[in-house]
Formats: C-alpha cells, structure tokens, sequence
C-alpha cells in the first residue's frame, strides 16, 4: 500500500539502521581489518566502506552479505544477532 510507505519514516533514520552500522563497524574492526582493507577485499573503494559506516550510503541485504563474509562472519549468524540487538523496544513503522 503506497500510503502506508509514504507514513513510515525512512529506515536510514531508526534506532535500528543506527544499530546496523555500529554492527558492521563492530564486525570490521572485530577482523581487524581498516576500511582501506575491507574495501580491498570487497573490490569497492574505501569511501564506500566509510559511506555505509557513517550512514551515508545505504546498504542492501546482498551487500551486508557480502560485508559480513569480508569480515569473516557468517552473515545468517549476524542477521540473527543484529535482529535481536533491536529487542523488545523495536516499534511498528506503519499502523
């Protein structure tokens, strides 16, 4: 329904888009890897890396696939972990 989705507020503004990011830097740094590094191994430049860090840049599930196996996590395991890092404070976008 297009009305419901103009209502929602964009996703790149939540508590949990906040979250996404805080997770992928977590897990970045958690390899060990900089951004220059980590954007080596994904073949992308190093300000995408630091664009999606930063919220700049929106990520899509394929890429935080992707973003999670650079840094050598599986990325069902963290789609599990980042989905309960929302808990039980996480609201209903569109009623």
């Amino acid at each position: 329904n297009s009305t419901r989705m103009a209502a929602m507020t964009k996703s790149t503004q939540t508590r949990e888009y906040r979250i996404l990011r805080k997770t992928l830097a977590r897990l970045r740094e958690e390899a060990g890897l900089s951004q220059r590094a980590l954007a080596k191994k994904l073949s992308v430049p190093h300000s995408w890396v630091a664009k999606v860090e930063a919220g700049e840049r929106r990520i899509d599930f394929l890429e935080f696939c992707w973003f999670c196996e650079a840094c050598g996590k599986d990325a069902a395991v963290a789609s599990e972990d980042l989905i309960d890092s929302f808990g039980a404070r996480r609201k209903t976008r569109a009623r």
